[in-house]
């Protein structure tokens, strides 16, 4: 109300009140209802396609015409997987949406080390069939690649689906998952030996290579009695998808949970709640996006226009400050910095191989083993880190220093996804309409471009009467020859997405989508969820106490304090009857 009373100069100019805009309002707000929830998704995602050729949806309708699952995803996040879809992390969350759907992004790591996105989706369920169905769904519409490494949480139905969709993607399950296990099923382990945490916690994440790891299992299942312990033999048995050191020399992009998808959840709960509608949800998805990729410009605008500041003398580090992104170069700059807390020292030569050991100054452990071939362009470490994660570890740096090759940068150890140039590759196969905005804005777009080219001319031809009479009569036919043609919108809008067609045919053949429905779309049903319901959830012990009574430090009764004591108001009525006594 406020912002129209400041557009017509006055309340009293308004002509309506605040009551007459909420009843407006409110007969908008419910014809708009009456098309139905799935039906305006629907309405949706084919106009979104119909203005964006590069935007994929997926659509499942049952028997009774009710909407199934659904997965969508645009241009944008369809190029960045070509660029940084090596590895992704999926996981549901819930709580999203008013049908109680799960929610299910794809989401991995881009050059600045952001969480990106490639993709969502709505299930119905969380059957085997439903994940495989979105595997095969969203491979097709990222143009048939497969990533090299999966990660998700240890899901039967997930697994199952990513072994018949993805036959050759390594699955990798969330460290963080698995570890929050450990105290509920090993609880008795945990309070008999208060060192058993402390033994675990080394065997997990500070064994290098897998012998080690194993020694230490095995030492742990005979000092702490677990050999008999079938959950942790079934976990023991799947340790080539969760012990780091099986996955130090697997490409995870540093990653080794699901962080990245929980964050993600936690990012899109912000912008949505339990009550959101799908129509809505797809709006606010689009929203969170644009902020997403606001932010990925902005780390783009600081890596070209500052100077990263360099710690050391090597050349190498000044050459990596122009070809790393700034928190690319930051983690090869720690890396570099702290080589030179470590010693080498040769080790073995065999053929054209050298192998060194380093460690740190003054200590004998830990010890890595790094060996350089000839050459120096295949150098390999003990700890993995290059294989992990691509960039070059401490103790590679180390060797690089003592050898005298820090002057510069290897390309066999520069991973092109860290760079500045990350993505200056053009995906010809899918089409990315420049300046993406919103179809709110669209017009608002227009206006402002227009407008700015009027300005320049305007400038111009103010100069000299003659530029004045010129840009007159140019302005006075450019008026005519518009009023003359018909709006390319409204044709559009009328045609439909066919004469689009014959321009992005390839790409909508490769697209997932659903035909035009001669039928409305129903709303699809509350779904139950995996999650255990809050009635059946395992009380701590500390819940189960009895709480204690309040007891009345006047009576000493139970049931009641001080101050609603019966003694005390028999007591004050007493001393009240009392004084009207004496007063008269």
């Amino acid at each position: 109300m406020s912002v129209l009373s400041k557009e017509a100069g006055g309340d009293f100019n308004v002509g309506c009140i605040g009551k007459d805009v909420e009843n407006y309002l409110g007969n908008k707000r419910r014809k708009l209802f009456e098309e139905g929830d799935a039906q305006r998704l629907y309405a949706y995602f084919f106009d979104r396609q119909c203005k964006e050729p590069g935007f994929v949806y997926s659509m499942q309708v049952d028997e009774n015409g009710c909407m199934g699952s659904c997965f969508w995803v645009d241009a944008r996040s369809r190029a960045s997987y070509q660029y940084f879809g090596d590895v992704v992390t999926f996981d549901a969350t819930y709580l999203t949406n008013i049908y109680k759907m799960p929610f299910v992004p794809f989401s991995g790591v881009n050059h600045h080390h952001q969480t990106i996105m490639f993709g969502c989706a709505l299930l119905v369920n969380e059957t085997a069939e439903s994940y495989v169905w979105l595997l095969r769904t969203w491979q097709e519409a990222m143009l048939g690649r497969a990533p090299s490494t999966i990660i998700t949480d240890d899901d039967k139905a997930m697994a199952k689906a990513i072994g018949e969709v993805l036959p050759n993607t390594t699955h990798r399950l969330c460290l963080w998952h698995i570890l929050q296990k450990f105290p509920e099923h090993l609880a008795y382990v945990y309070n008999r030996f208060p060192d058993f945490q402390k033994d675990f916690h080394h065997c997990i994440h500070n064994t290098i290579t897998i012998d080690e790891f194993e020694h230490e299992w095995s030492v742990i299942l005979v000092k702490y009695e677990l050999g008999d312990n079938t959950w942790l033999q079934n976990l023991y048995n799947r340790r080539e998808k969760w012990v780091p050191a099986y996955l130090r020399s697997t490409f995870c992009a540093g990653m080794s949970t699901t962080q990245r998808s929980e964050s993600m959840n936690k990012f899109f709960k912000d912008y949505v709640r339990s009550s959101t509608m799908v129509s809505d949800f797809v709006h606010q998805y689009e929203k969170a996006l644009d902020a997403r990729y606001f932010k990925e410009k902005e780390k783009d605008v600081r890596t070209k226009s500052t100077c990263a500041i360099l710690k050391t003398c090597y050349k190498i580090e000044e050459e990596a400050s122009i070809v790393y992104t700034r928190k690319s170069f930051t983690i090869f700059q720690d890396e570099l910095f702290n080589s030179q807390r470590y010693n080498s020292t040769k080790f073995s030569n065999e053929g054209e191989s050298k192998t060194y050991r380093v460690v740190p100054h003054g200590k004998e452990t830990p010890l890595y083993h790094v060996t350089l071939e000839s050459g120096g362009d295949k150098v390999t470490c003990t700890c993995h880190m290059f294989e992990f994660m691509g960039i070059l570890c401490r103790h590679i740096l180390c060797v690089l220093g003592k050898k005298s090759k820090l002057d510069c940068l290897s390309q066999h150890h520069i991973l092109e996804r860290w760079t500045i140039n990350a993505k200056s590759r053009p995906i010809i196969d899918i089409p990315i309409l420049e300046g993406h905005v919103t179809p709110q804005d669209d017009l608002a777009m227009r206006k402002n471009s227009l407008m700015m080219q009027f300005y320049v001319i305007a400038e111009l031809g103010t100069k000299s009467r003659k530029k004045l009479n010129h840009l007159s009569l140019a302005l006075d036919k450019v008026h005519n020859e518009l009023l003359l043609m018909e709006d390319d919108d409204n044709i559009e809008e009328s045609v439909g997405p066919v004469g689009r067609e014959s321009t992005y045919e390839s790409i909508s053949q490769r697209s997932q989508v659903v035909s035009n429905f001669s039928q409305t779309i129903q709303d699809p049903p509350r779904v139950p969820t995996k999650g255990r319901p809050k009635s059946l959830r395992a009380k701590n012990p500390k819940e189960m106490q009895p709480t204690k009574k309040r007891r009345c430090s006047v009576c000493k009764n139970e049931g009641h304090a001080r101050n609603n004591c019966p003694l005390v108001r028999d007591i004050g009525h007493t001393v009240q009857v009392d004084s009207t006594n004496l007063d008269s």
